[in-house]
């Protein structure tokens, strides 16, 4: 029951990012946003959450994690309540950020509480594989939910949905979790500061960017400032007592290159799922309800991939479901690129998104049990938050390059598409386009397409550096598989 829990939070935390996917088109037209500002929907909340992650998990090992737990599910709740009733594009992204917040707080609470509920060896590893299942299917499952959601009721419910789900998990809490034991300590409210506007900066001046183009002032501004902060974030890390980023993590080999390829794979997937919700249903028409049908088997992918991936980690070690599972999620995402307007969902979309998923069920299992093993138990919590800090980071700069190369490749083709529209149109059909700066039809699908090939270019070259990083970098020597087995092999894993 406190796995249901905890893996039940986990859910809706990573549920709320894809949920909203299926929404976007509708946001869009409803709100009033931009192809390119439509990111902000889905960056608003990672940002905050990626930003603020390791401050959440600070909390827990200092005021207590069932607690902090419960906060975090409370914040979550109330913003997304918020974010409902929104009646305006500000309104929407600030209740996104809110609920980032009370993601950031409750998510790496409920990955500490895996470590100090369940002994390690088998038992936990088993806890950690429905909580990696679930922080990657849940992505597939928010799809399906979004589009039942958008097609039977409308946009604002995928957030109403939290609600009533929040309130249950606050409920069940005191009951099935036992609260942990506190670590004294100070919150680093600097560095979380610090971290989290650099961060913001830059992943505006890669959407200013694609907006504006590379030599717009204010993109290259945003540039530098971002710049001139995370550097600041870097120096208040090493002179902090208790810093809120542990930079001495960084100096284990394995855990170092697991964050570096947790931050390629989540680039990659937060902008596959974002751009092939557009696509499916601009360019293929589907409705949200099949939008969300159609992203189904990556959640009975993913678990396959998670399942194998924690029977046979004992065995032969992280290592190897590290590589394969980056290669398999490259070779999805360039099947993806040859995508056109002409494409149909069997033949161009369901064969590279079951592949990719493959990949990405191995992945998550293999890099939450690396990040996750030999960490002093006063750590957990900055740990955990530290590997989710890496996959809400890295998804929402990764989507923000992504949305700069969609942006530059759908201006080229916009060049060729708008004089084929023109010479076409009808009166109306011009001082629509006059007015909206959209084009219309098989002109626009194509613009979209061209963008989106573009993307999805660029996501599989993050899965390919994230698999030569687990060829180079990552090292599992014969303590570590004893430690995965429940023995007492010393050593990271």
């Amino acid at each position: 029951m406190a796995l249901l829990v905890i893996a039940a939070c986990q859910l809706m935390v990573v549920l709320d990012i894809t949920i909203v996917n299926i929404a976007l088109p509708h946001i869009q037209s409803s709100l009033g946003f931009s192809t390119t500002s439509l990111a902000w929907v889905v960056n608003a909340y990672t940002l905050t959450f990626g930003g603020l992650l390791l401050l959440g998990g600070r909390a827990g090992d200092i005021l207590g994690r069932r607690r902090v737990f419960v906060f975090g599910v409370l914040l979550f709740v109330i913003a997304s309540l918020l974010g409902g009733l929104s009646q305006s594009s500000g309104e929407l992204l600030a209740a996104r950020a809110l609920q980032g917040v009370g993601g950031a707080i409750a998510s790496p609470t409920s990955l500490a509480l895996i470590s100090t509920t369940f002994r390690e060896g088998p038992e936990r590893n088993r806890a950690f594989g429905v909580f990696a299942g679930v922080s990657a299917g849940g992505g597939a499952i928010g799809l399906l939910m979004g589009g039942i959601l958008v097609e039977w009721l409308n946009w604002r419910w995928v957030l109403f949905v939290n609600v009533p789900i929040g309130l249950l998990i606050v409920l069940a809490t005191p009951r099935w979790i036992r609260e942990s034991e506190r670590h004294p300590g100070h919150f680093d409210v600097t560095g979380a500061l610090t971290s989290t506007v650099g961060m913001v900066l830059l992943v505006y001046g890669f959407i200013r960017a694609a907006q504006e183009g590379w030599s717009d002032w204010l993109t290259l501004a945003s540039f530098g400032a971002a710049v001139v902060v995370l550097a600041a974030f870097v120096l208040v890390e090493r002179h902090s007592r208790q810093p809120i980023t542990p930079l001495h993590m960084f100096k284990d080999r394995n855990r170092a290159g697991t964050y570096a390829i947790m931050l390629c794979l989540s680039a990659a997937i937060f902008g596959m799922f974002f751009f092939l919700t557009l696509f499916v249903q601009d360019v293929l028409g589907f409705s949200p309800l099949m939008a969300g049908i159609a992203f189904l088997p990556v959640s009975a992918v993913i678990a396959v991939g998670a399942g194998l991936a924690s029977r046979f980690l004992p065995i032969y070690g992280p290592k190897p479901f590290m590589v394969v599972g980056a290669v398999l999620a490259a070779g999805g995402l360039s099947w993806l690129t040859l995508t056109d307007v002409h494409s149909t969902y069997l033949g161009s979309v369901l064969g590279p998104m079951l592949v990719f998923s493959l990949g990405m069920g191995m992945e998550f299992v293999s890099l939450t049990l690396m990040a996750l093993s030999d960490v002093p138990v006063q750590e957990t919590g900055a740990a955990s938050g530290l590997l989710n800090a890496m996959q809400q980071v890295g998804g929402s700069l990764g989507l923000s390059i992504l949305v700069t190369m969609f942006g530059t490749a759908s201006r080229n083709e916009a060049k060729d598409q708008i004089p084929a529209f023109l010479s076409q149109a009808t009166p109306a059909e011009r001082l629509r386009f006059q007015h909206t700066g959209q084009l219309p039809g098989v002109w626009g699908d194509q613009v979209l397409t061209s963008g989106a090939s573009a993307a999805f270019v660029m996501a599989a070259i993050f899965t390919v550096v994230a698999a030569l990083t687990a060829v180079v970098v990552i090292q599992v020597r014969p303590s570590d598989l004893e430690r995965l087995k429940g023995g007492t092999g010393v050593g990271p894993v």
